[in-house]
């Protein structure tokens, strides 16, 4: 994986996502709402959200999901070491893919951790 690849990944992202926003804003807004009451401390820290959705990320094999939440749990602070506890849950989880996309997602948190 190139150096920075998980920037390029929201970076590519970006245009379309604009594009979609204007051409249905009602459905962007909500969804951008939901996603910020979802993921705002309450009962559990929005850190911990983070790595849970990282783990999702994982799971579901998404790029542009592990870039944003890879970037999401650095952040809000999360360390390596609660990082790769939660991909080991997301190996658990999900076997083989899990061992293709946990080290994606450490890659991605180290890019933005240290960026």
């Amino acid at each position: 994986m190139e150096p920075e690849h998980f920037h390029h990944v929201q970076e590519d992202l970006a245009e379309p996502y604009n594009a979609l926003r204007q051409a249905i804003p009602g459905v962007m807004s909500a969804y951008s709402a939901l996603t910020t009451a979802a993921m705002a401390d309450g009962a559990l820290p929005a850190k911990t959200k983070e790595l849970i959705a990282l783990a999702i990320a994982i799971t579901r094999e998404c790029d542009g999901c592990v870039a944003a939440h890879a970037r999401g749990a650095a952040r809000r602070g999360a360390t390596t070491e609660e990082v790769t506890e939660m991909i080991g849950v997301a190996i658990s989880m999900n076997g083989g893919p899990g061992t293709v996309w946990g080290p994606r997602a450490l890659a991605a948190f180290q890019e933005f951790f240290g960026g």
